[in-house]
């Protein structure tokens, strides 16, 4: 797959914790991507933060680390990102999207051989 030069970063900002349906948000998310043959998707968790609600979420309290916050990152074109949205309004309670104009320098994958 080929990305053009000029695509979009779009970032999803959620709570560990977070669900949909039976599963974890996250991972309803990437799937859904994937479904939508978006370039890629990667989920990094937070050791410390804290969103709208001003509740800290931070690792070092035993409490508290079952909610870490979580950061998708999906790379694709406008059209590609577009077709995400509507699913993610449908499943985001409580969290931040935003979209930001990237340059793509390079996306290879691993060429497979017969």
């Amino acid at each position: 797959m080929k990305l053009p030069e000029d695509g979009i970063l779009l970032r999803i900002l959620i709570g560990e914790s977070d669900r949909h349906g039976h599963k974890p948000l996250y991972e309803a998310i990437v799937h859904k991507a994937k479904e939508l043959d978006l370039a890629g998707a990667t989920v990094l968790r937070g050791i410390m933060g804290f969103g709208a609600s001003s509740r800290m979420h931070t690792a070092k309290f035993l409490r508290l680390s079952d909610d870490l916050p979580l950061v998708i990152e999906i790379v694709d074109s406008e059209a590609y990102i577009k077709r995400l949205l509507p699913f993610l309004e449908e499943v985001i309670g409580e969290g931040l999207i935003t979209m930001e104009k990237v340059r793509v320098i390079r996306y290879l994958g691993k060429v497979e051989t017969e």
